[in-house]
C-alpha cells in the first residue's frame, strides 16, 4: 500500500514548483516519499525508549506513595482529634497502601495490554 507522490501541474500543463517541464525529479519528491514511509512504519510499530520505562516506574511509584501518605496524614489528624483504642495512622496508612497498589496494578495491566 505504497502511495506515490505526483508532481503538481498547473492548468496549462506546466510543472509546478520550479517550473521544470523536462519531467526529471530533483530529489525532493523522493525525499518526501522516504520521509512518509518512515512515518508510516513508525506509526505501525512504535519503538519505546528506555527512558519511557523510567517514567512508568516513577508513575507507578507515585501512584502508591500519594494515597499511602494521604492516609497516614489523615490518620495522624484523626489520632490527635478523636483518639481511639487503635491507631488511625496505621490503619489508614495500610488502607492507602492497598488502594495505591490496586490503582498501580490496574494501570500496569492496562499498559501491558497496549
Amino acid at each position: 500500500m505504497r502511495e506515490r507522490v505526483r508532481a503538481y501541474s498547473g492548468p496549462d500543463g506546466a510543472a509546478g514548483g520550479d517550473g521544470r517541464q523536462d519531467g526529471h525529479d530533483d530529489g525532493a519528491a523522493s525525499e518526501i516519499e522516504r520521509h512518509a514511509d518512515r512515518m508510516r512504519r513508525s506509526r505501525r510499530s512504535p519503538i519505546r525508549s528506555p527512558l519511557a520505562g523510567l517514567g512508568v516506574f516513577g508513575l507507578v511509584g507515585w501512584t502508591v506513595v500519594i494515597p499511602t501518605l494521604g492516609g497516614a496524614l489523615f490518620g495522624h489528624w484523626l489520632d490527635r482529634t478523636w483518639p481511639q483504642a487503635f491507631s488511625w495512622t496505621l490503619a489508614l496508612l495500610l488502607a492507602g497502601a492497598v488502594v495505591g497498589a490496586a490503582v498501580a496494578w490496574r494501570w500496569v495491566e492496562r499498559e501491558r495490554k497496549e
